[in-house]
């Protein structure tokens, strides 16, 4: 276990990195909101096995929260974080306040393109602003080699690629596989949230999308491969469906075509919880 870096503004964010690259070291990121579990920890990992030091940064970003209740009831256990991060042989937490990443004044966002006004984007409006507002400061602050994102976030990872291409940023952005429950639950901060009920309800997401994937990949028509896997999640108890759909993973616009990726998000009670499969071709 080694000690961790604990920083909390940008400025000596950026000095840091400076000083491990002018070392000739190689930098990454992991970008986080927190309430750390083993999903985040795979992505740290990878990490560590690209870059010889690792940088987590952990921040509960307000300005993409659609609703405040959510922002407010979203857990920040900081303490078990750290703890983790040095545990797993992390190099610097980045933990800025709400005040530091946007101080007095802050009037500029960073608004993403078509792809973020779908499905996410539809259904939480300013989301993606947000998101791509606070991932490019922390990018640029940072100034790492590479950083990490989760694939359970699949929307959000094709928008980063797309404005990190379009604004030449310089970090390569690398994609690091959802960790699933046995039961093929996704690991989410959300999931501590369920009831015991709905936590076995929410397995329905997973196998909808395993469903869907498999047809689809067998040739099935999409729609009716679509229409099966929104029953099976109908099924469980005290669940509601914002999203099920085939896309294409790059445009994230519906496609009749492999290889693509089935979305979905669901609310299972009063939490909402998205997910996503790959579909190849058979």
């Amino acid at each position: 276990m080694s000690d961790v870096l604990i920083i909390t503004t940008p400025a000596e964010l950026r000095a840091q990195s400076r000083v491990w690259r002018r070392d000739g070291m190689s930098v990454a990121l992991v970008p986080t909101m927190g309430a750390l579990h083993a999903g985040h920890m795979s992505l740290i990992e990878h990490a560590a096995s690209r870059c010889d030091r690792v940088i987590v940064s952990i921040f509960v970003n307000p300005l993409q929260f659609d609703r405040d209740a959510d922002f407010t009831a979203y857990p920040r256990p900081i303490d078990d974080d750290v703890a983790a991060c040095k545990a797993a042989g992390v190099h610097a937490v980045y933990a800025p306040t709400a005040a530091t990443m946007y101080p007095d004044g802050h009037d500029t966002v960073v608004s993403p393109g078509a792809i973020a006004t779908r499905w996410e984007g539809e259904h939480r409006p300013g989301h993606f602003t947000g998101m791509a507002t606070v991932v490019t400061k922390l990018l640029n602050t940072a100034e790492a080699d590479i950083a990490v994102f989760g694939e359970k976030d699949a929307q959000q990872v094709a928008i980063v690629a797309q404005f990190v291409a379009d604004l030449d940023i310089g970090t390569e952005i690398v994609v690091g596989a959802t960790v699933r429950e046995p039961d093929g639950l996704a690991m989410s901060s959300r999931n501590r949230h369920l009831t015991d009920d709905q936590r076995r309800a929410a397995t329905s997401i997973d196998e909808a999308l395993r469903y869907i994937a498999n047809e689809v990949a067998h040739g099935a028509d999409i729609d009716d491969a679509v229409a099966a896997g929104s029953e099976i999640i109908a099924a469980a108890a005290d669940t509601r469906i914002d999203y099920l759909a085939v896309v294409d993973p790059r445009t994230f616009e519906p496609t009749n075509t492999t290889p693509a990726r089935v979305i979905a998000a669901v609310w299972v009670g009063d939490t909402r919880l998205i997910d996503n499969r790959e579909i190849g071709t058979k």
